[in-house]
């Protein structure tokens, strides 16, 4: 233990190792795709990521005797999920290690700031999304036989080992759903969705670029209606993390692959948002954007074959109408336009049995496993 040091992310070139960790951990890993660095940075800016306005928070690095980078972790606390929820929780978030001794040293460490807070906090969970949303969440623990799709984890199979060594346990695990377009049959689907769409009076259409202020209102009325209160971990966003999503999703998105439903009389009853799957592109940029990354963006978008659906909700009153089954009816119409020839639905809680069922429904097959761990304090 002694030949490691452990510093807070605090120069300039402190937050070049941070950022560039990976790179020197997954150099021979053929399946790991390189992030964006740009968005990256906005993550770990308070400016861009509203999540770190909302509770103390600290980046750190562990080094061995020379001063090189082995591990890196982020920790903070969410104090206004603790207020809204009657909790005392910390997070952890991005953590890599080059081996298991300064992966564990960390983890500790990171406990041991929580601690420090003097702020009551007595559990810890993680590795959740940097920003709490749905990318980068958990820990690979099942399916390492191929790449991630847009904005999902990657990581050795030994993370997992290092979080159990460290104390953690499993706290819930959430899953991927594979879809192969090219073999999917959706005229039973279409016969299903045109009767529950006459029966129960709605219809789903595109989000409208040229509307886009209107279209978040409604898409947070439907979160904020459809987000369960028993799920403990997660609060609705405000309108203020909507508009940051979208300023984050604007270069990657599709209109036509965000469906909204509605009633016949206006009432928005449900959404989901999908993105083409552009890690084969980002595969080839190497996190640079600049001087050459948007040539190699540019011609090698055509490589794009696939998308990720993100989040579905449906309000109450609508579920087990055949709505979620209708957007995703309606995503797969769209996906297979584009000429897309797989799918992924991710990430679910395993917990969500309605969601689960109803992505197996459509065809979809289970094929990675992301787990999130905690520890008591």
């Amino acid at each position: 233990m002694d030949s490691f040091s452990i510093k807070p992310v605090v120069t300039r070139s402190d937050m070049r190792d941070f950022l560039l960790l990976p790179w020197s951990i997954y150099k021979k890993d053929p399946y790991w795709v390189p992030p964006l660095l740009s968005d990256l940075k906005k993550k770990l800016d308070p400016r861009f990521n509203p999540l770190l306005r909302k509770g103390p928070y600290r980046l750190f690095l562990t080094c061995d005797a020379v001063g090189r980078p082995l591990s890196r972790i982020m920790v903070g606390v969410d104090e206004v999920m603790n207020q809204l929820k009657g909790k005392n929780e910390g997070y952890v978030a991005l953590f890599e290690s080059h081996n298991e001794e300064a992966g564990i040293v960390l983890l500790n460490h990171a406990c041991d700031w929580l601690l420090s807070l003097d702020k009551g906090i007595n559990l810890i969970k993680g590795p959740i999304s940097p920003t709490k949303g749905d990318e980068l969440r958990g820990l690979l623990v099942w399916g390492f036989d191929s790449p991630p799709v847009l904005m999902n984890s990657y990581n050795p199979p030994e993370y997992a080992a290092y979080f159990e060594k460290a104390g953690f346990t499993k706290d819930r695990d959430f899953y991927a759903y594979y879809y192969d377009l090219k073999t999917m049959d959706a005229r039973k689907t279409e016969r299903v969705v045109s009767y529950a769409q006459h029966k129960y009076g709605f219809q789903v259409q595109t989000l409208d670029p040229a509307n886009l202020e209107a279209e978040l209102k409604d898409i947070k009325y439907i979160i904020d209606r459809a987000m369960p209160e028993d799920w403990e971990d997660l609060v609705p966003p405000s309108l203020e993390e909507l508009k940051m999503l979208a300023v984050q999703l604007k270069e990657y998105a599709i209109p036509e692959l965000i469906p909204i439903a509605r009633s016949l009389q206006g009432e928005p009853i449900g959404f989901a948002i999908s993105l083409p799957d552009y890690n084969k592109v980002l595969a080839k940029m190497n996190g640079q954007l600049f001087p050459i990354g948007w040539a190699k963006f540019l011609l090698n978008r055509h490589r794009v074959s696939g998308a990720r659906v993100f989040l579905l909700f449906v309000i109450p009153e609508y579920r087990k109408k055949g709505v979620s089954g209708t957007i995703f009816y309606q995503l797969l119409l769209k996906a297979k336009e584009l000429g897309f020839t797989y799918g992924e639905g991710s990430t679910v809680a395993e917990f969500n049995t309605p969601m689960r069922r109803d992505a197996e429904g459509a065809g979809g097959l289970h094929y990675k496993t992301y787990r999130v761990f905690k520890k008591e304090l």
